[in-house]
């Protein structure tokens, strides 16, 4: 770290010409970012079996379709040769107005499954052309807006699954990365500017925004890497943004914070930037690296769109830390003191009186301290036991809308709502195809079943489509045994898809592999904290409270998601039901290796303190004191940023980013400012324990005996680690 800090203060200018020219070329690749990327997933399982032959002959036929229900005008049914007409020709008005979509329609096959109650009604099943798109709110406004026109004596109403889960946004879509950026950039320039108080605010908030343009740079080149059976999904572009944002930040304001505080000691510039560097930039490395392998780790799940985000994921704390070790310095070493201004004369002292009084109290209550912080954790760990992993149901997004209305006509005229989610079938030979209708058609648990006809149906290896709709949507928590009852009758060697059937194969693959994701993660974190201080005890201890941690998260989440508490006043819904598939798995890979980095702020400076105090209680006072302000800023910055990612009409992004918020709030104040400084002086001497074996296993050189700290120190230290003051 000395030697790094003294070559980036002595080519400062080769250093800042180098992040500029990558700047322009991140603002040059950004928005081109967006067209690399693909969505859907890729898991084993017979549901993807399925859409691979669906999607190869009848592109986004797997996915749900969109759905518009047409009355009839009173006295009349869709028998009336008038309303055959209008039904003709709605058929020939969606060909012209959206050639690329394939229709199920009764004008077109006459299937009795397409009719409702009194046969005054019927829909109009629409399928994207590509089995990476969907039916959302633009596209079911746009059939809407067709049907009614060429037919206006028919009341039209359309809705999807997609439309829906978009809460009902009439022609809505995913919120804009850069707006969302920019309410994450905005709310952390206010916390920055409470911390320091002069235009330092603005140094970490400029770094962040280069690291966010170079993460951009890097995943635009993956894409060009992975396989195209395999692509990165959307939602990575959202996570990087965000989460880039909030990380680059938060390393970026602890060098700048520790090159502040070595300059009030009395230190010259160049001296403070080394001195910043040298301490800082060590946990900052120490936490890059921790958090690069949580991300990275994801990849052990077998699941595509995940595997992309782990991959993805490991550029995002490297490039965080590549810019707050090289372009900070030198930024800091030409113009930092001119950028300290003005400078405030109650942010002078870099121990928090506020901090210090409460690592103090802490320290005096610190088995009260641990009971209330672990009970907490302990709750709502509980909660999480009944969380429900599943696609939301229709009724859970229905609230109050346009899509919504469309829902509710369609089960008025004697639909069930899992139309919205009806089940492909791929029948290999055309022949079979009646005989599969025939078949499911006597299904309890479907409302019946219809074969696609037309020209935009005919495969060329000569098989057949099926549309099968079930009772309840398939993929929810009340989804049935639709799905498995298709299976089970269809016969002739017929594969049942679509999303509902993806998202179950998905949710075995990710949650089978849950526990390797866990051992692994905790073994490498165990490893490399243990290392890094020099301690047994410690990184135990870390591991542990990171995965309680992780797991009030996940209650935080039920209680919000599931069960509805506080839905209507933030996003204008109710309860979900459940918790998406990708949500919590995503949540730990994250959430894991982001909160180490508070725990690694705090517990070097505490061990930094020690080691220059031999007193277990001043390390906790100094650290605590010395790092509070910084980790509660730091936190607060990434909620905004995670906040603000909340906001996207996509349920997944949605619940990751709430998820998050809210896991980062939990694990900096209550973990991280409670829980860590009263267990440290719980344990006392037991927090420096580290064996001679195991410090050969580390690679770690052996401390001489006077000074090896451990349970076998003076019986003085444990005295002055239980002195109250």
């Amino acid at each position: 770290m000395e030697r790094l800090a003294d070559w980036v203060t002595r080519h400062r200018l080769v250093v800042g010409l180098a992040w500029l020219v990558i700047t322009v070329v991140g603002v040059l690749v950004a928005p081109s970012l967006s067209g690399r990327l693909q969505s859907g997933s890729h898991v084993s399982g017979p549901g993807y079996t399925a859409n691979t032959a669906i999607a190869a002959h009848y592109g986004g036929a797997a996915s749900d379709p969109g759905v518009l229900i047409l009355n009839t005008p009173s006295g009349q049914t869709i028998d009336s040769p008038r309303v055959k007409q209008d039904l003709a020709r709605i058929d020939s008005t969606l060909a012209q107005s959206a050639p690329d979509l394939r229709v199920v329609s009764y004008a077109a096959d006459g299937d009795n499954a397409l009719v409702g109650t009194n046969r005054t009604s019927t829909i109009v099943l629409a399928y994207p052309p590509k089995a990476s798109d969907d039916v959302g709110t633009t596209q079911i406004d746009q059939l809407t807006a067709a049907a009614r026109q060429a037919a206006p004596d028919l009341t039209v109403n359309g809705t999807s699954y997609h439309a829906l889960e978009a809460g009902n946004t009439t022609g809505g879509g995913k919120s804009s990365v850069l707006s969302e950026l920019i309410t994450g950039a905005l709310g952390a320039l206010l916390v920055l500017a409470w911390v320091f108080g002069s235009f330092l605010a603005l140094l970490p908030l400029i770094m962040a925004l280069i690291s966010v343009l170079t993460m951009q740079i890097l995943i635009y080149g993956l894409t060009y890497v992975v396989p195209s059976s395999s692509p990165l999904n959307p939602a990575v572009q959202y996570i990087v943004a965000l989460l880039g944002l909030g990380l680059s930040i938060d390393y970026s304001l602890l060098v700048v914070t520790r090159w502040r505080e070595e300059r009030t000691l009395g230190k010259s510039n160049q001296e403070a930037v080394a001195a910043a560097v040298k301490r800082a930039g060590h946990s900052v490395w120490f936490s890059g690296v921790v958090a690069s392998l949580g991300l990275f780790a994801l990849i052990v799940i077998p699941n595509s769109m995940v595997r992309g985000i782990g991959i993805s994921g490991l550029f995002i704390p490297s490039t965080a830390v590549l810019v707050a070790l090289t372009l900070l310095p030198a930024i800091l070493s030409k113009i930092g003191p001119a950028l300290d201004w003005p400078k405030r004369a109650s942010r002078r002292h870099p121990a928090s009186r506020f901090w210090t009084g409460w690592s103090k109290f802490v320290i005096r209550h610190r088995v009260a301290s641990a009971v209330v912080g672990l009970g907490l954790l302990g709750t709502l760990a509980g909660t999480a036991t009944t969380i429900n992993i599943a696609q939301p149901s229709t009724q859970a997004m229905a609230s109050a809308g346009t899509y919504t209305d469309g829902l509710r006509t369609l089960q008025a005229d004697g639909f069930p709502s899992g139309t919205l989610t009806a089940v492909p079938v791929y029948v290999p030979h055309a022949a079979d195809a009646p005989t599969v209708v025939d078949s499911l058609s006597t299904v309890s648990s479907l409302h019946g079943a219809a074969q696609a006809t037309g020209p935009a149906w005919r495969a060329a290896d000569g098989s057949a489509l099926v549309i099968a709709i079930p009772q309840t949507e398939v993929g929810s928590s009340h989804g049935g045994t639709a799905l498995a009852d298709i299976r089970t009758v269809a016969g002739h060697g017929a594969l049942a898809g679509g999303d509902g059937a993806q998202s179950i194969d998905e949710t075995n693959a990710t949650y089978g592999s849950f526990p390797l994701l866990f051992a692994v993660v905790a073994a490498v974190t165990f490893l490399l904290l243990a290392r890094g201080m020099r301690s047994i005890v410690l990184p135990a201890k870390a591991v542990l409270l990171n995965m309680l941690s992780v797991a009030a998260t996940y209650g935080v989440l039920v209680l919000v998601f599931q069960h509805g508490i506080g839905m209507q006043a933030l996003w204008g819904t109710s309860s979900y039901g459940a918790i998406d598939q990708l949500a919590p798995a995503l949540i730990f890979g994250f959430l894991f290796g982001v909160s180490m980095d508070y725990e690694v702020f705090i517990l070097a400076r505490i061990r930094e303190e020690y080691d220059r105090t031999t007193s277990t209680r001043e390390g906790i006072i100094e650290g605590v004191s010395r790092t509070g302000r910084l980790v509660t800023s730091a936190a607060i910055i990434l909620f905004f940023a995670l906040a603000s990612l909340s906001t996207a009409n996509d349920v997944t992004v949605r619940e990751i980013a709430a998820g998050l918020a809210s896991g980062v709030v939990l694990d900096a104040i209550v973990v991280r400012m409670l829980l860590l400084p009263a267990l440290v002086s719980l344990f006392g001497d037991l927090n420096w324990w580290l064996p001679d074996r195991a410090r050969r296993v580390l690679r770690l050189g052996p401390l001489p005996a006077a000074t090896e700290p451990g349970p076998r120190q003076p019986a003085h230290e444990a005295l002055t680690v239980g002195d109250a003051e």
